[in-house]
């Protein structure tokens, strides 16, 4: 019963991603520059190259990408960090999300949309 519901589940939200255009993603993203970001996300970023210390306990936990739209990586390729939003009582909903290859998707919509991240050498 728990595979035919499991099943069910993964048929529906394969519909529902083709009917909404929010299925899986292809390693085609939008970008944005470094210098195009709030200054709290180039602030995380620096913190990422330089291996923290990160100011959140969640910063670095490994990124599911559950909802697909992100490449699609093995589990683990993909971690997470907080950026900073002023005013925020929590850690609000601007992201960092890192790959294991070095590539930076900034997400100012808790997860909604990515613009991959373009560093200027």
């Amino acid at each position: 019963m728990a595979n035919f519901r499991l099943a069910l589940f993964v048929c529906l939200f394969s519909l529902v991603g083709a009917v909404s255009g929010s299925g899986p993603a292809s390693d085609a993203q939008p970008e944005i520059s470094a210098a195009e970001l709030p200054d709290e996300a180039r602030e995380t970023i620096s913190l990422i190259r330089k291996g923290g210390p990160f100011p959140f306990p969640r910063d670095g936990v490994v990124f599911g990408n559950f909802e697909q739209r992100l490449p699609a990586r093995a589990r683990g390729y993909y971690r997470e960090y907080t950026v900073r939003t002023p005013g925020a009582k929590d850690r609000g909903a601007r992201r960092i999300v890192a790959g294991r290859g070095g590539e930076l998707y900034y997400t100012d919509d808790h997860y909604r949309s990515y613009r991959r991240i373009k560093e200027e050498p």
